[in-house]
C-alpha cells in the first residue's frame, strides 16, 4: 500500500521510537514559532537550558496578541522577547506586522517542513503541505535546544472533498460541519489529511481556514497536499523556489475515511458555548427577512445581535475581507451594532487598501482594528452584557470574548457582513440576491506586496553573544515544580466539570495576559471565572489534586494552565479524559495526569476529600494507580494514557529537569 502525507513527512523526520499508531515516535523539527503572551515562559526556559543559539533551521518569535498596552507589563514583555530573540538568533515579527499563523505561512512556510507552536492553531500551515503541530511553550523550548519531538504516532484520516463551494459558503462552512460531525473531542490522536478533486477548488487560505480550526476537534493536526495551489500561493509570496510537489501516494493507506460534498453546503454557525453545537444559519434570526422577503421555515431561535468581528488567523485573508466587504457595499451596519474588522497580516492589509476593499468597509460603518489577534483571545472588543456576539474567530466558550454572560457565534465573514447589516442572523444571499454571484470574482493577488521590513533577522553569532537580554519588574523567574514524591496524601482542590477550556483555567484579557510573565502574580487568578475562591483554596491546602470531566483542559495552549496549579501546589490531575495539548503541558510542569478507570468514580469524589497515593513513583511506571479516598473510606483506580518518555519526564521532575539531563548526555 502507499503512504498518506503525513506519513512520509514523519518518516523524513523520523529520530527513533515507533511508527506504529497510538505509539511513541520522535520526529525532527524544522521551525518554531511562539507568540507574545505565552512566549516569554519559552525563552526562560531556553535561558535555563544554556545553549547560546537555537538549533533549528529557523524560529521566529511574533509580537502579536497583546498589542494593547493597558500598563508597563505587556511592553515590557516585548523588549525582552526582542532581547532574547536577538540573544539566541530568533527572527522577530514585530507588532504590526501579523498574526503568527497567517504571517509564518506566507513569509516562513516550506512544503514537507515539521513546525512547531506555541500556539493551539499553529496547524494553519498544514495548508501548504507542512506538518505544524501546537504544543505548550517548554515543548517549543526543547525544539529549539534541537532534540527530537515527542509524539505519539497518530491515526490518520483521510477526509475525500468533492464538489465546489457555492457563492456565499466559505471554507468555515467545511471545518464547521466537520466539528459537526466529529465532535469537539473526536479528533483526539488524530491527523485529517484533506484529499480528493474538491481541494483543487480551494486556494491555500481557505485551506487555512479548515487546518486552523482542525484545533477545535481535538486533532494533532490537519493536512493539506502542496499542490498547484501551494505553488501560485508561494509564488505570489515571491518564494517559487520554496515549493516542492508533495502529494499522497494513490493507494495511500489510512486508517479512516470520510466523504464531503463541498457543493452541499450552506452557511453554518457554531452556537454558543462550544465549536460543534453547529446550526445552519438559515435556522436563526428572523422568521421574514423583510429586506429580501425570503421566508424562513423551522426558524429555532431568534437572536438580536450586537456585535459582529470580521478576522482572526482563523477568517481574515485577504479574499475573506473582499468578500465580506462586497456583501456590505451599498449597505450600512445596524444602528444596533458594532462591527469591527481585525485583518490578519500587514500584507493583506495594504492590498486590500490598493483594491479599494478597506474603503467599503469604512463606508458601510466598520471600525478597523490593529493588525493583531486582539478580540479573539479577549483583548478589546468585549461584548456587551448578557450581549450577543457574531464573530469569524475559531472559539466560543463561555467568557472567551472576556465577558462570561456573553453569548458567542461563529459564522464566514460572508455571513457576519449580512449580519452586521440586519442585527440578526443573516447570510449573505439573503442580502446580495443574484448579486451573490460577485464573490466569484474574488481571488487571491497573483503576486503580494512584498515587505518584510518589520521582521528582524537573526544576528551573527559574535553580535548575538554581546546582546544583553532585557528584563521589566514584572518577569519573574519560571517555577520549577518539586520533583515527585513515593507517598501523596493530599486533598481535593477543585471537582471541575466537563469541557473544562484553558482560558476557564487562565482567563484571557489584556489585563490578565499581561501577567503571564510573572506567576506569583497570575496564579491568583487562577479558575478565576471558573471557581473563583480556587486560588486560595489552593494555596491553603499546600499540595492537592484536581478532578476533572471530559475533555479537561480543551482549548488554547496557553501552559499557564499547567505552571499556575503547579505553582499552587497541584500534584495531579485526575480526570475522565484530558486535552492532548494540555496533557503534554502538565507532563512538562511535573502534574501527573490520570484518567479514571471507571468513569462513574468520578461521582464518588467531592472537594476538599483526602485523596492517598502509596508507592506512587512505583505505581506511576505500571501505568496503573491505586487511589484510596481517606474521607469515604473507599478505594479507585486510575491509568496513566502515558508514553515510555512521558514517564521519564514526570519521574525527573518535570521537562525542563529532564532536558538539563539529556543534553548533558
Amino acid at each position: 500500500m502507499g503512504k498518506s502525507l503525513t506519513r512520509k513527512i514523519i518518516e523524513s523526520h523520523y529520530a527513533s521510537g515507533s511508527m506504529i499508531s497510538g505509539e511513541e515516535v520522535f520526529i525532527n523539527v524544522d521551525q518554531t514559532l511562539t507568540h507574545d503572551i505565552n512566549a516569554v515562559m519559552t525563552y526562560l526556559a531556553f535561558e535555563a537550558v544554556g545553549l547560546d543559539r537555537i538549533r533549528t533551521e529557523c524560529s521566529v518569535s511574533y509580537l502579536d496578541h497583546n498589542l494593547l498596552y493597558v500598563d508597563t507589563k505587556t511592553p515590557d514583555d516585548h523588549i525582552y522577547l526582542q532581547s532574547a530573540a536577538k540573544k539566541f538568533s530568533v527572527h522577530v515579527s514585530r507588532p504590526g506586522n501579523g498574526i503568527c499563523h497567517a504571517v509564518h505561512v506566507a513569509r516562513f512556510g516550506i512544503p514537507g517542513k515539521v513546525s512547531m507552536g506555541g500556539d493551539s492553531h499553529t496547524p494553519h500551515g498544514g495548508a501548504i503541505g507542512m506538518l505544524c503541530i501546537g504544543v505548550g511553550g517548554m515543548d517549543v523550548a526543547t525544539a529549539m535546544t534541537g532534540v527530537p519531538m515527542r509524539l505519539k504516532m497518530p491515526q490518520i484520516v483521510k477526509v475525500n472533498l468533492t464538489g465546489k463551494l457555492n457563492p456565499g459558503c466559505n471554507a468555515k462552512e467545511v471545518i464547521l460541519e466537520m466539528l459537526r460531525r466529529v465532535s469537539i473531542k473526536g479528533g483526539l490522536g488524530k491527523v485529517y489529511e484533506y484529499v480528493g478533486l474538491g481541494v483543487s477548488t480551494l486556494d491555500v487560505n481557505a485551506r487555512a481556514t479548515i487546518a486552523n480550526m482542525g484545533a477545535e476537534m481535538g486533532a494533532t493536526t490537519s493536512l493539506f497536499p502542496a499542490d498547484e495551489q501551494v505553488r501560485k500561493f508561494l509564488k505570489a509570496q515571491g518564494r517559487e523556489a520554496d515549493y516542492i510537489e508533495l502529494l499522497p501516494d494513490e493507494d495511500a493507506e489510512y486508517d479512516e475515511v470520510m466523504e464531503l460534498d463541498l457543493s452541499a453546503l450552506e452557511p453554518l454557525v457554531a452556537c454558543p458555548h462550544q465549536p460543534d453545537n453547529v446550526k445552519k444559519v438559515a435556522q436563526l434570526g428572523k422568521e421574514i427577512m423583510q429586506k429580501s422577503g425570503i421566508e424562513r421555515e423551522n426558524v429555532t431561535e431568534q437572536k438580536k445581535v450586537q456585535q459582529v468581528l470580521i478576522g482572526s488567523c482563523t477568517n481574515a485573508s485577504y479574499s475573506d475581507i473582499a468578500k465580506a466587504a462586497l456583501v456590505l457595499q451599498g449597505h450600512h451596519v445596524h444602528e444596533d451594532v458594532s462591527c469591527t474588522c481585525a485583518i490578519s497580516t500587514r500584507q493583506i492589509y495594504k492590498q486590500l487598501s490598493h483594491d479599494g476593499y478597506l474603503e467599503m468597509l469604512v463606508d458601510a460603518g466598520v471600525r478597523l482594528l490593529e493588525i493583531a489577534c486582539g478580540p479573539c483571545c479577549a483583548i478589546g472588543q468585549s461584548p456587551a452584557t448578557n450581549g450577543v456576539a457574531v464573530r469569524t474567530t475559531n472559539r466560543n466558550f463561555k467568557g472567551r470574548a472576556g465577558n462570561p454572560t456573553a453569548e458567542i457565534y461563529l459564522v464566514s465573514p460572508e455571513t457576519a457582513a449580512a449580519t452586521a447589516i440586519t442585527g440578526t442572523f443573516t447570510t449573505a444571499a439573503e442580502i446580495m440576491g443574484a448579486d451573490i454571484e460577485k464573490l466569484k470574482t474574488v481571488q487571491e493577488p497573483e503576486q503580494y506586496f512584498i515587505d518584510d521590513s518589520m521582521i528582524i533577522k537573526p544576528l551573527a553569532k559574535e553580535e548575538a553573544a554581546r546582546v544583553e537580554i532585557m528584563r521589566g519588574p514584572n518577569i519573574k523567574p519560571l517555577p520549577v515544580p518539586e520533583d515527585p514524591k513515593q507517598n501523596l496524601c493530599v486533598g481535593v482542590s477543585l471537582k471541575a466539570g466537563d469541557n473544562v477550556s484553558t482560558d476557564d483555567i487562565t482567563p484571557a484579557s489584556a489585563e490578565f495576559s499581561s501577567m503571564r510573565s510573572n506567576i506569583p502574580l497570575m496564579s491568583q487568578y487562577c479558575y478565576h471565572r471558573y471557581d473563583p475562591t480556587f486560588a486560595a483554596r489552593a494555596k491553603e491546602m499546600g499540595k492537592s489534586i484536581i478532578i476533572g470531566g471530559e475533555n479537561y483542559g480543551q482549548g488554547s495552549s496557553r501552559e499557564h494552565a499547567a505552571i499556575n496549579p503547579m505553582y499552587l501546589g497541584v500534584k495531579c490531575v485526575i480526570a475522565k479524559s484530558i486535552a492532548r495539548i494540555h496533557k503534554g503541558n502538565l507532563i512538562n510542569h511535573g502534574i501527573v495526569p490520570m484518567l479514571f478507570e471507571n468513569p462513574t468514580d468520578y461521582d464518588g469524589i467531592e472537594l476538599k476529600d483526602e485523596l492517598e497515593i502509596e508507592n506512587f513513583l512505583d505505581q506511576i511506571q505500571t501505568r496503573t494507580v491505586a487511589v484510596h479516598n481517606r474521607t469515604k473510606g473507599n478505594s479507585f483506580r486510575v491509568k496513566l494514557d502515558m508514553t515510555d518518555n512521558e514517564v521519564e519526564v514526570v519521574l525527573s521532575g518535570g521537562q525542563l529537569k529532564y532536558l538539563k539531563k539529556y543534553l548533558m548526555k
